[in-house]
């Protein structure tokens, strides 16, 4: 990469760090919402850590997280930041259905995008609303993990956060129903719908019965109460495209109230 490339990376960073790591009242609101479904003392897999927003939500609260990251720059920034924090380790990997490396396609100035899909940055790329101007400029080879593998590196999390960008179905392809966390979370976009319906029948798969969603950055809940898959389908079809985005929550059997 030249270096207006770099400087250009760098810059892309930078304003993500802006918009998720120094806005004192997106960091609060994100505390106070991860607090209804992790407690102080949790295992969390922080699955597309980016720039480190929920990480360090999850620490605050007094979890233990995992935090991956495929991107070498923001998996560099991630250890700065948490280099003092007993709570986190950084996991520098993309995560999927197998082990081995994959390419990951690289937007320099909004890294926060970075997707292994190529359904996913083809959908952006075709004049999709919210998503003008952005291109993928770069790819690059990365190491490739699976949660099986990081669940027997680190131990059975409470919960895992899945943010990649359009490859959340073939993260939870590389889980096992047997060791599958209490709860989950992964992101959809309204774009490119068909990888959030697919990572939906994945949680099924693992077991996970009761779903609810929180859009954008809202930290808050859609329902407020668990909903079936098939109605969390429902809605993630119906949805109007200028929702954008959100994350869907499952829960396995029992528990934890929202």
């Amino acid at each position: 990469m030249t270096s207006s490339g770099r400087l250009a990376a760098w810059r892309g960073i930078a304003r993500s760090l802006a918009v998720y790591r120094l806005d004192r009242r997106h960091r609060a609101s994100l505390t106070r919402f991860a607090g209804t479904f992790v407690r102080p003392g949790d295992l969390v897999f922080d699955i597309g850590a980016h720039v480190g927003d929920r990480t360090a939500a999850f620490a605050g609260i007094g979890a233990k997280v995992v935090a991956v990251e495929a991107q070498p720059r923001l998996a560099r920034l991630l250890r700065w930041q948490f280099r003092r924090s007993r709570r986190v380790t950084v996991v520098g990997a993309a995560v999927g259905r197998t082990a081995g490396t994959l390419s990951l396609r690289l937007n320099t100035r909004n890294p926060t995008v970075a997707s292994a899909s190529e359904g996913f940055v083809a959908a952006a790329g075709a004049g999709a609303a919210g998503w003008e101007g952005q291109v993928w400029d770069a790819t690059i080879t990365v190491d490739c993990t699976t949660l099986d593998e990081l669940i027997a590196r680190f131990g059975r999390p409470a919960f895992v956060k899945i943010d990649v960008e359009g490859f959340e179905a073939e993260v939870l392809a590389g889980l096992s129903p047997e060791y599958a966390p209490e709860a989950l979370s992964f992101e959809f976009v309204t774009m490119d719908r068909a990888p959030a319906l697919q990572a939906l029948q994945e949680a099924v798969r693992l077991g996970y019965a009761g779903f609810d969603v929180s859009l954008g950055e809202s930290h808050e809940w859609v329902f407020g109460e668990r909903q079936t898959a098939e109605a969390l389908e429902a809605y993630l079809q119906d949805l109007p495209e200028a929702a954008n985005s959100g994350d869907v929550y499952g829960w396995r059997g029992a528990s934890r109230r929202l």
